[in-house]
């Protein structure tokens, strides 16, 4: 393996554009380096527990997964579909926890990922005082390699709304 050759290639995607935006370039790098792609998707534990101690049905919960493996498979198809990929190119996963520890250390640890591709912070500056950028926290504590996405394929930065 080369210096800059990358084999398993980690995209943490929320459906935001900076997510979207990261997908786009990382599969572009894949198909250079001939890399595999794991998609995933973290679905906040802190999300489930409302005020008060109050918390969502365990059907409710079901329905998030359900519908963020849901949202996974479309993005994986339209690769399968449109970029040439192979089905066993990319995996597909679902995760519950703190998507900080998640993406920066549990996932790259379990599945041996060189390179994480992540999409530059939506959030505007008090957001990030306030609850901190998984995009900063990531390449601060990640064991491999992150690339932040802030441009499309062309290079071209565009300002996401």
């Amino acid at each position: 393996m080369s210096e800059q050759e990358y084999k398993r290639i980690l995209v943490p995607m929320d459906g935001s554009p900076e997510a979207e935006l990261a997908f786009t370039k990382a599969k572009r790098v894949a198909q250079t380096n001939h890399a595999h792609l794991d998609i995933l998707t973290i679905l906040d534990t802190k999300q489930f527990v409302g005020n008060y101690g109050g918390g969502l049905t365990g059907d409710a919960i079901y329905q998030i997964s359900e519908d963020a493996q849901s949202y996974l498979e479309n993005v994986k198809e339209a690769a399968l579909d449109h970029d040439g990929f192979k089905d066993e190119d990319i995996d597909i996963h679902v995760r519950f926890g703190n998507p900080k520890v998640v993406i920066s250390r549990d996932f790259p640890e379990d599945h041996h990922n060189d390179l994480i591709m992540i999409g530059a912070t939506g959030l505007n500056a008090i957001e990030r005082v306030l609850v901190g950028s998984v995009t900063e926290y990531v390449n601060r504590h990640a064991p491999c390699d992150v690339l932040i996405v802030r441009t499309d394929l062309e290079n071209q930065y565009h300002k996401v709304k």
